[in-house]
C-alpha cells in the first residue's frame, strides 16, 4: 500500500467554489460545492473515488509532478489544521 497526497485548488466562482486536483482532473478529479468548506470535503472523496477507480481499471495512479503528488511507502494520515 502507498499513501499518495495530492495538491487541491479550491478557489470561489461566482455563487460557488470549485475545487479540483490538477495531477487528476483528466480523469475527472474535479468538483464544486457552495462553500468553500463543502468544496474541500468534496474533493478529498472525489480524488480518493478517481484513485481507486484508476487501480480496478487497471491504471496507473500518478505519482508526479513531485509539486502536485507526494507518494510515501505506507499508510500514512494526513491532515488540514
Amino acid at each position: 500500500m502507498k499513501t499518495y497526497v495530492f495538491r487541491v485548488v479550491v478557489e470561489p466562482d461566482e455563487d460557488r467554489w470549485i475545487s479540483y486536483c490538477p495531477a487528476l482532473e483528466d480523469h475527472g478529479g474535479a468538483s464544486w460545492r457552495y462553500t468553500e468548506e463543502e468544496a474541500l470535503y468534496n474533493i478529498r472523496h472525489v480524488v480518493q473515488m478517481t484513485g481507486e477507480g484508476m487501480l480496478e481499471h487497471g491504471e496507473s495512479v500518478p505519482e508526479a509532478p513531485p509539486d502536485q503528488v507526494n507518494v510515501y511507502p505506507g499508510t500514512k494520515v494526513s491532515v488540514n489544521i
